[in-house]
């Protein structure tokens, strides 16, 4: 009938507001503050203390510290291990990913919960692990000590502990990846005569390239700065097994503030470059 209003009329998308929008500008702005002030007290904070008191004594003494030999040493097996450690954790997290997410097969769950595994465990535990496994009075003790082949406290224990607690980083990242984007595609390239190699190049690797450089990043990161594990296996000798950490920790022990801050400014550096690649690929990644 003309000129009656129709008693339900559908409403356009943009008048309607989800309820998590609809709360007041006092409690979003409370929320906002709450969050930034958390965010400061344990994050920023501590990092204007460290560049702070790195720079407390001047600019010789920091500069002083970062190229004592010890520190350079320490740099340099930082550097290293996580030059050897990354790579295999990438290959392994790709190879894990794959079964895990292209596969049926028993005991993936059990897989699955062996490579989340370093994620609940102690990092001291798993330096001990490889203590018990590698050390003088453990299983494979006596015979590395007969063949003089030293695995704890040198550094083929620091890359082993490194592995251990870096291991997941890649896999995570790629098996939620690869399990939403499912198998259609590496189906219709075989169909098609694709190989294995060329499935995974053409196919499988241009869609989680870049979820593969973002746990790439996360690896190398924990890999610079683990402690724990790699303190249990390292045997604290200067200049030889200690990484960056552990350094740090050392000078702190001696009461060399300045020092030590000034070597962890260095870790610091290290992980603020991480973060920006992070940032970097996550906006490159949304484009």
């Amino acid at each position: 009938m003309a000129g009656t209003v129709p008693l339900y009329a559908p409403q356009s998308r943009k008048s309607v507001s989800s309820p998590a929008t609809q709360e007041s500008a006092v409690v979003k702005w409370l929320l906002i503050a709450a969050a930034g002030l958390v965010l400061f007290w344990l994050i920023v904070l501590p990092l204007i203390v460290v560049l702070t008191e790195s720079l407390k004594k001047g600019v010789d003494v920091y500069l002083a510290a970062l190229t004592d030999p010890d520190a350079r040493s320490a740099l340099r097996l930082t550097l290293l291990v996580a030059l050897i450690t990354v790579p295999l954790n990438t290959i392994f997290g790709i190879a894990a990913a794959w079964a895990v997410t292209k596969f049926r097969f028993r005991g993936k769950g059990f897989l699955i919960t062996l490579i989340d595994l370093p994620f609940a465990v102690s990092p001291v535990i798993g330096g001990l692990i490889f203590i018990l496994v590698f050390g003088a009075h453990g299983w494979f003790g006596p015979w590395l000590s007969a063949h003089d082949i030293k695995i704890v406290f040198a550094i083929p224990g620091i890359i082993l502990a490194t592995l251990f607690v870096t291991f997941p980083f890649v896999a995570r990242e790629l098996i939620p990846l690869m399990e939403d984007q499912g198998t259609q595609e590496e189906e219709a390239a075989i169909t098609l005569g694709a190989k294995g190699w060329q499935i995974f190049l053409r196919v499988t690797l241009p869609n989680i390239k870049w979820g593969l450089l973002y746990g790439i990043i996360l690896c190398n990161a924990r890999a610079m700065g683990e402690f724990g594990a790699v303190s249990v296996v390292s045997g604290h000798i200067r200049g030889e097994t200690n990484t960056l950490p552990l350094h740090v920790e050392i000078l702190y022990n001696e009461y060399q503030f300045s020092a030590s801050f000034a070597v962890a400014s260095l870790l610091l550096l290290l992980a603020l470059v991480t973060m920006i690649l992070k940032s970097w690929l996550s906006r490159k990644n949304a484009h």
